[in-house]
């Protein structure tokens, strides 16, 4: 099995970047940083991955990234734990911002931009692009025709209880249809 050592990795020094315009990026992977990925998102594998885009200064000392994922993947099916090939095409934006402090306290409201993180000094583009690839990936792939089946439990001498047994109020349709037919009740 391939190390997680091989994922891909691509380092930009923000302090580096020029902060007139935008630097551009545009990551391909090699086969090895693909079954490495594969790897770490624990599915079957990553026959593609790229990711492109730019990041671009904003205000004194923040920048955004914006850029495109692409990918095609390979999961298990859920149901039958046949391979399944999924293509992504995901857009991708983070805003990191020189004055970010995580929110504290026990009740934390959510910030209206989940994009914004600290404004790191160095920035792993691959990172960027494994945690984006992992948000994208389906989080239940099925196969072509795959149905999840009625799973029926109960202890040993109880009945299960099926999914017509939690719509107890299903039959009461039928019996009114019947009745709107006949209204003496006589069937």
């Amino acid at each position: 099995m391939t190390g997680h050592s091989d994922l891909p990795t691509k380092i930009l020094r923000l302090a580096d970047l020029t902060n007139r315009h935008a630097t551009t990026f545009d990551l391909t992977t090699t086969p090895a940083e693909r079954d490495a990925v594969a790897a770490h998102l624990d599915i079957l594998g990553v026959k593609k991955l790229t990711f492109a885009g730019e990041i671009v200064p904003q205000g004194r000392g923040d920048w955004q990234l914006t850029g495109r994922l692409g990918a095609t993947v390979v999961q298990a099916c859920v149901a039958t734990l046949e391979p399944v090939t999924t293509r992504l095409d995901e857009d991708v934006r983070r805003v990191y911002a020189r004055d970010f402090t995580y929110p504290e306290g026990a009740e934390v409201e959510m910030p209206e931009d989940d994009a914004v993180e600290p404004l790191p000094q160095t920035l792993d583009l691959g990172t960027v692009m494994v945690e984006a690839l992992s948000l994208g990936l389906p989080p239940f792939p099925r196969a072509e025709g795959a149905e999840l089946g009625q799973v029926l439990a109960a202890e040993d001498g109880i009945a299960p209880m099926t999914d017509d047994d939690a719509k107890p109020f299903a039959g009461l349709g039928a019996l009114r249809d019947r009745l709107t037919k006949d209204p003496s009740g006589d069937a």
